[in-house]
């Protein structure tokens, strides 16, 4: 039974730390933009090699941060949850507590990433001809998969 614990505790873990790298980097998206290669993340943007900060306010990038920051925060607790569940008396709520934190984290992360995908296919899509999803957004989509497998993995 710990093996099958110790598992899903690896997993949410796994899933938590790639959360956090994707929702930090400005890896989400490259394109070229005045001849350079660009990238943006959900906090800023950068050009050839020069970031600055999004100047513009959209609603979809508060959306998806939004979702992102939450899903970090209920994961975190969830394995926090989950640790404290190998110790003390009252397990069984303990572990109900962590798994409903695991099913929030995983919802919230879908959803940021899915309104960070339809926005992104259907505004810049068009905007720009030569551009790609980059390394911190798969890491987001990779980190959804290790918190699923972490909730099936559960007792």
């Amino acid at each position: 039974m710990f093996g099958w614990m110790g598992g899903a505790l690896l997993c949410a873990t796994s899933g938590l730390v790639l959360l956090i790298v994707a929702t930090a980097t400005d890896f989400w998206m490259q394109y070229r933009y005045s001849g350079s290669l660009s990238n943006q993340g959900l906090w800023r943007f950068c050009v050839g090699n020069k970031c600055h900060p999004h100047t513009i306010t959209l609603a979809f990038w508060d959306a998806t941060r939004a979702f992102m920051l939450i899903s970090i925060l209920s994961s975190f607790a969830g394995i926090i949850l989950e640790l404290m569940t190998y110790s003390g008396t009252n397990r069984f709520s303990r572990s109900r507590s962590a798994g409903v934190s695991g099913v929030f984290s995983r919802l919230f992360a879908l959803l940021g990433l899915s309104v960070y995908t339809g926005v992104t296919l259907n505004f810049y899509s068009k905007r720009y001809a030569d551009w790609r999803f980059s390394w911190s957004y798969i890491l987001g989509w990779i980190a959804v998969l290790l918190t699923f497998s972490a909730g099936i993995g559960a007792p």
